[in-house]
Formats: structure tokens, sequence, C-alpha cells
């Protein structure tokens, strides 16, 4: 039952109650039986309300439940989605890193760094 369905239900039972409260202070009847009808119909809506309460109360804890549930497991879904996408991310930094090790130990077997070295020594005097 949705919000609105309750806050009209409610509406509902409290205009009931007061119709019948206006009908019996105008009914032509003893003030002792008045306040009698009047405290039984008070004690009526007062049940109504409360049952009305409590179903409302466990409707909204039913879906914040489910709502938990969905939530908990899309998190679960898109951790462990994050979790594949960083370990391939890794897995290509560290090809990429194994390839420039390469690239350098080759450039080493040919003197190519001692060769930009000294280039770089001398520009810097």
């Amino acid at each position: 039952m949705s919000n609105k369905t309750g806050q009209t239900i409610l509406a509902l039972l409290t205009g009931a109650a007061i119709g019948a409260g206006v009908g019996i202070l105008y009914a032509p009847d003893s003030g002792n039986n008045t306040r009698k009808k009047i405290k039984k119909n008070a004690k009526k809506t007062q049940k109504e309300l409360e049952k009305q309460w409590k179903k409302t109360q466990a409707q909204l804890s039913d879906k914040a439940h489910v709502t938990r549930e969905k939530f908990e497991s899309k998190l679960e879904d898109t951790l462990s989605t994050m979790s594949y996408k960083a370990d391939d991310i890794l897995l290509a930094l560290e090809e990429k890193l194994e390839d420039l090790r390469t690239k350098n130990a080759k450039f080493q077997k040919e003197g190519v760094v001692e060769k930009i070295e000294g280039k770089v020594a001398k520009a810097t005097k």
C-alpha cells in the first residue's frame, strides 16, 4: 500500500469518527448514554488507527528490507566488476613495464643510453 493510500484511509477513518461523534451529540439521548457512545466510538476509532499504523509500519519495514537487499546486491556486483577491471589495468601496466624493461635492456646492450647521457652532459656544460 502506498503512502497516499494510507493517508486516504486515515482521512476516511478520521472523517467517520468526527461524523459519528457529531451524530451522537445531536441524537436525542441522555447525557450518560451519549458519553458512553462517544467513549465506545473513540475506542473503536483508536483501535482502527492503531491497526492501520501497525500495518503501515510493517509495509515500510518490508520495503526498507527489500530496498536494502537490492542495494547490497548492486553494490556487490559493482565491486566485483571494479575488481576485474582493476586486475585488467594492473596486468596491462605490468605488460607495459616489462616491455619497457626489455627495450631498456636492448638499449643498454647497444650503448644507446651511454651515448645519450654523453650528449646530455656535453649540452649542459
